[in-house]
This record gives C-alpha cells, structure tokens and sequence, in this order.
C-alpha cells in the first residue's frame, strides 16, 4: 500500500534537518517524512573526512536562525559541527521523521490527482516503493556524492605513489613524513595543506592560477564574551546579524571597489608572508574579488606553514604525471610520495532525480527559477540552493520559512496545486550564480535560467530576500494556486 504523506522532503544535512525543524513548528499538521541515502545525518559535514575539514563561513551564520551556535571557535570543524546537527536532531526530536538509506529515483507529478507519486530505493535491498505526496522539497545539495571531479593527467597511471581525491579519503591513511603535493587553489586545498603540513614532511600546493586567501580569527572573541553577559539566544542574534551585515557589506565593496579591496588582500598576506615571498605570483589572481568565492583560512594557519617552511606554493600547469612526481610546462618535476586532488565537485542539480509531469519529462535547465527555489511550470516543488556570497544555511532557513507560508497558505484556501507560471515571456539572464569558477563554468548546462528581475531572480542577497520572502505577498500574480474541481 502506497504511503501518503503531504510533504516529502529530500536529505538530511543541514538543509533537511533545517526544513524538518521548519515544517514541525510552522505546518505542525502537515505530514512529512525525511529521506536521506546514506546511513548518517550531516552530508557534506559527514560524507568529507579529509584532513582538516571544516566550515569556511562563520557558525553564527552556518548555524541555524532557531538555534544558537554555543563552541567557542566560530571556524568549526566537521566534528563539531556534527555534533551541532545531532543535538538539532535530538532537541527537536527530528529522528523518527528520518528514513535512512533511502534514494530518490523518480517522482511522477498527476493532475488528475494532484499529488507526486516517488519511486524509492532501499540501499540495503535494492527494493523499490512507493510515496504519495502533494509537495517535494528537495534538500539534498547540489553536487554528486559519488565522485569528486578529477581533470585527466596525462601519465597519472604511472604514478608510484598514492593518488587521493579529499571526497575519497581514507581516514586510515598515514602521510606522516611524505612528500605531498595538492592539486588545487580553492576551499579544500586551502584548509588540507596547512593540515597535513603538520605530520608530512613537506607539502606542495600546486595551483594553475591564484586564488584570493583571507585570513579570520578562529575565534569570535566579541561573541565568546557577549555569552557571558546576557542570554545565549539574544547573544546569539546579535552577533549573527553583525556578520550578516558585515558579509553583505564586504560584497558590496568588493563589486564596487574592486581594485581597493584586491590591493588590501595582496598587502596582508604580504604583511603574512613576509617581502622575500612572492605575493604577486602565488596569491594576486588575475578576476576581481567575489567574482570566485574567498578563500577563508583561520588564523592564517595557511601563511603560517609557508612560512615555516613546512608548506609551499607553485603556480604553474601541469605536463604530466611522473613515475615520482609531477612534471610541470616550466620543465621543473615536484617530487611526490603522495598527490591529493582538491580539483573541486561534480554538480548536479536536484539529485539528478527524475521529474515527470503529466508524462512529460522535465529538463530543469530549461526551466526559469522562481524566488531561487520554485521552477516554471513545475507545481509543488521546492528546493535549497543556498548564497554564494555568504552562508548556505541564511538562504536554506529563509527558503523552509518560505515552503512553510506557502504550504499554510494553501491550507488556509483549501489549494491543491502550487505552480510558478508568468503570464508575460521572462526575460533570462545564463549566468546563474554571477560566479566565474571553473566548477560552476563545467555546469551552467544543468542549471536553471533566471529571469532579469524579481522574483524570478536568483537574488543572492540575503537582506533582499528577507522582504522579499519572509514578508513579500505569496500571491503575486507570478505564482498560481489551484484546487479540486
């Protein structure tokens, strides 16, 4: 007998629980379930085990908006910051609505019924079911849990020595004293070369171009000690929204001021790093700042193993893969025990799950994204796709509470069916999440278009989208409800 539910919500990392928390407080007759694949809470924060893992946004505003984030280091680690879900989970008491080791394969949408009907496979049998929901809301991230990316080297199977990706790794395996050398410039370089420089011999951050590396305290001293003089959630609120500001504003300055901000970033790693380094070639990049995502390393712990000696950086391309090492298009060969390649993510765009509606396929690139979270001609389907320019969980909350007005609203007037749909042609704008990095470059084909202007926008401001969602009207003559005849 087929299970029938009135929201399904897909994945339990940071934004499945989020929802999970949402629709029990705000839509506390709605019946929902969560379904997760793997056998854990906590995606990413689970699923990576690398050396060093760790957030690369603040917990003031990585953590959710319900509950406060009590540790003393706002740059969390991965355990930590399972720790924080786990407690969510339990304090909400969020564990009997999780189902593990359940995947998504395809959900049929029927307007003679006005519901989805999911195809559900059990990891450990292999068995299919069946759901039957009115509203999906997929939480399950946006990039493949299977397999990192990894360019072809020419010459890789050559290589005597050990070949890693940082989604692959292997918490067993001893690097102590080796020869390392990591093949990227982004977050998980970042955060694995100062980590592992602290047991290897030496390690090696080869990159083919700079990446913009900021340095943060660990520590929040101003949160630590607003903690001991007034109530953790009061706390806990000012400080958020100080970081939230201070985010939004440093935006806005990096798109304004471009050549200002670059300048001050050059300068302190070179105040870091010391005049004999060579700043200019190894951390100056040729795009302005925001228009990748920063490099956050706490406490500058990357400038600070350059500078002892334990690590280096070489920029340069790459020829091919030696027996011992890397040769490089300058002709000189990086000698490896060990290469890791922090080459970065395959995306994929809700889970590569197959949505049908009325028998037709729906090619979700095609589509135009409402609000950032809704799809032209797709009724009652919601996903999260978190800021680029801040902290994924300011949009994942700001998307729940959204999901949760809607799904009330339609309660209230006794709606069946939810469906993003102009009446005008949208005018659409390809560069989705306004970022030139070369993962997102590899994926703008999966992606949704966007529309020029509101709400068909992918706004990627959180002070925007506050008005907007939290307090914007929910019929605004772009979203249509119907119910049963």
């Amino acid at each position: 007998m087929t299970e029938k539910l009135d929201v399904l919500v897909v994945g339990a990392g940071i934004s499945g629980i989020g929802a999970g928390y949402h629709l029990q407080n705000k839509c506390p007759d709605a019946k929902f379930v969560i379904l997760e694949g793997r056998d854990k809470i906590g995606g990413t924060w689970d699923l990576f085990k690398y050396p060093g893992i760790r957030s690369d946004s603040d917990m003031y505003t990585l953590g959710f908006n319900f509950k406060p984030w009590k540790e003393q280091e706002a740059i969390a680690d991965a355990p930590s910051i399972l720790k924080y879900l786990n407690e969510t989970v339990e304090e909400f008491n969020l564990k009997n609505k999780i189902r593990f080791g359940k995947y998504v394969k395809k959900a049929n949408w029927s307007s003679s019924t006005n519901s989805w009907t999911v195809d559900v496979e059990d990891k450990s049998t292999g068995e299919l079911s069946q759901i039957s929901c009115n509203f999906i809301f997929m939480c399950s991230g946006y990039y493949s849990y299977k397999e990192g990316y990894t360019p072809q080297f020419d010459g890789i199977e050559n290589f005597n020595g050990d070949v890693i990706h940082p989604q692959k790794w292997d918490e067993n395996f001893d690097y102590s004293n080796k020869k390392i050398v990591v093949i990227g410039s982004g977050a998980t370089a970042v955060t694995i070369v100062p980590e592992m420089a602290k047991k290897a011999e030496h390690v090696t951050m080869l990159q083919r171009s700079p990446t913009y590396v900021v340095a943060a305290p660990e520590k929040d001293k101003l949160a630590n000690n607003l903690r001991k003089y007034m109530p953790l959630k009061l706390a806990y609120l000012l400080i958020r929204w100080r970081n939230i500001l201070r985010q939004q504003y440093y935006f806005r300055l990096c798109k304004k001021y471009p050549n200002g901000v670059k300048n001050a970033i050059i300068r302190e790693a070179k105040k870091r790093l010391g005049s004999d380094f060579d700043v200019k070639t190894h951390f100056t990049p040729n795009y302005n700042p925001w228009d990748q995502r920063m490099c956050l390393v706490p406490d500058g712990d990357l400038f600070e193993q350059i500078k002892k000696g334990k690590a280096s950086v070489v920029t340069d391309h790459i020829k091919n893969i030696t027996e011992s090492g890397i040769l490089l298009n300058s002709g000189k060969e990086l000698k490896a025990d060990v290469i890791v390649t922090a080459t970065g993510l395959n995306l994929e765009m809700l889970s590569n799950v197959d949505f049908v509606v009325d028998n037709n396929t729906i090619d979700i690139s095609k589509t135009v994204t409402y609000k950032g979270m809704m799809y032209s001609g797709v009724p009652n389907l919601a996903s999260t796709f978190g800021y680029t320019n801040a902290s994924w969980t300011l949009g994942a909350d700001l998307t729940s509470e959204y999901v949760c007005r809607i799904i009330n609203h339609m309660k209230k007037n006794q709606y069946d069916v939810v469906c993003p749909q102009s009446n005008d042609e949208i005018e659409t704008d390809p560069d989705y999440l306004n970022l030139s990095s070369g993962y997102i470059k590899r994926s703008l084909d999966i992606f949704p278009q966007q529309g020029k202007k509101a709400p068909w926008r992918n706004n990627q401001n959180f002070l925007k989208d506050v008005f907007q969602i939290r307090y914007g009207r929910i019929d605004d003559g772009e979203i249509f409800f119907s119910k049963n005849s």
